[in-house]
């Protein structure tokens, strides 16, 4: 695998796995924020820097979802595109980081608050299939702040289910 390989993120992505994903990171920090098991926070921020650089490629939680968990559903694919999800996860990078840092410079008490909202919005994810990342994504892209070539796909969905 060349390194041009290995720094891309899949497009499209399976909603299934992506779902999945998300339920491990409700989990992961629900359990840090429950038990106090603050050793868990750098392996969430890892889990997400490595997902919005390679994917699953990776991250140990995005390779046990799409490569044990969802093929022993035995559910069909459902597609998405890939481009909001992959913001999305940056999004995710942004309150894991900031719960790391506040867990280093000994504000636990902040850090699980972060983690409380990191939570909140990947059992959003997890459950309902609301990914508030992809939501701030369509946001943007209709505001030109994201150009339309990122994401042509995205145009044609949105363009159609406003």
């Amino acid at each position: 695998m060349s390194r041009t390989d290995l720094f891309t993120f899949p497009d499209p992505v399976n909603e299934v796995s992506a779902r999945l994903v998300a339920a491990g990171v409700v989990t992961m920090s629900v359990a840090a924020i429950a038990l106090d098991l603050r050793w868990l926070v750098p392996l969430i921020a890892y889990g997400f820097v490595a997902r919005v650089l390679t994917g699953p490629t990776l991250s140990p939680l995005g390779q046990l979802v799409t490569r044990v968990v969802t093929p022993a559903l035995d559910r069909p694919a459902k597609l998405v595109p890939g481009p909001p999800k992959r913001f999305a996860q940056g999004v995710g990078v942004a309150f894991s980081v900031t719960a790391l840092l506040l867990l280093l410079a000994g504000r636990w008490g902040a850090a699980q608050v972060v983690l409380g909202m990191l939570a909140s919005a990947a059992f959003l994810e997890a459950a309902f299939g609301l990914c508030l990342g992809c939501k701030a994504f369509a946001l943007l892209m209709r505001a030109g702040v994201i150009p339309d070539d990122v994401c042509e796909r995205c145009n044609d969905i949105w363009a159609t289910n406003p």
